[in-house]
C-alpha cells in the first residue's frame, strides 16, 4: 500500500512540476512574443494585426488550460471522494472490530467475576461448616473436660 502511495506522491510531483514548466513556457512565450512585436520595425497596421493574432492565440491557449483545469479537477474530485469512501470503510470495518473486542473482553471479565463470585460462595460455606465443626468440637473437648 505505501509503494501506491509512493508512486502517487511522486506521479503528483512529476504532474505538478509538468503544470509548472507549461504555465511558465505559457508566460514565457507571451512574454518573448510579446517583446519581439514591441521591438520588432513594423508599421501600426502590421503590429496592430500581430497583437490581435497574438491575442487570438492566447485566447484558444487560455481555453484549452481551462478545459485540460476541468478535466483534472473532475479527475482529482473522483479520487479524493474514493479515497474518502475508503477511508470511512476502513474506519467503521475498525470501529466494529474494536467494539468486538471489547464485547468479548467485557464478556469474559464478567464470566470471571462470576466464577469468582461461586469460588467465595463455596470458600464461605466450607469456613461455616469448619467453623461449625470447630465449635462442636469444643464444646465435646469441654464436656469431656466436666466428666472427668
Amino acid at each position: 500500500m505505501s509503494k501506491n502511495v509512493e508512486q502517487q506522491n511522486v506521479e503528483n510531483g512529476e504532474n505538478i512540476n509538468s503544470k509548472d514548466f507549461l504555465i511558465g513556457s505559457l508566460i514565457g512565450g507571451i512574454v518573448g512574443a510579446s517583446v519581439a512585436l514591441l521591438f520588432a520595425p513594423k508599421s501600426g497596421k502590421e503590429l496592430r494585426d500581430d497583437l490581435n493574432e497574438g491575442a487570438v492565440v492566447l485566447k484558444d491557449r487560455a481555453n484549452e488550460w481551462k478545459d485540460v483545469a476541468y478535466v483534472k479537477g473532475n479527475e482529482w474530485k473522483d479520487y479524493a471522494k474514493e479515497a474518502s469512501g475508503q477511508v470511512q470503510k476502513n474506519v467503521t470495518e475498525k470501529s466494529q472490530e474494536l467494539t468486538e473486542k471489547f464485547k468479548d473482553t467485557s464478556k469474559s471479565i464478567q464470566d470471571k467475576i462470576n466464577v469468582a463470585k461461586e469460588n467465595a460462595s463455596v470458600v464461605k460455606e466450607t469456613a461455616e461448616e469448619a467453623a461449625e465443626e470447630v465449635a462442636e468440637a469444643a464444646e465435646e473437648a469441654a464436656e469431656d473436660v466436666k466428666n472427668k
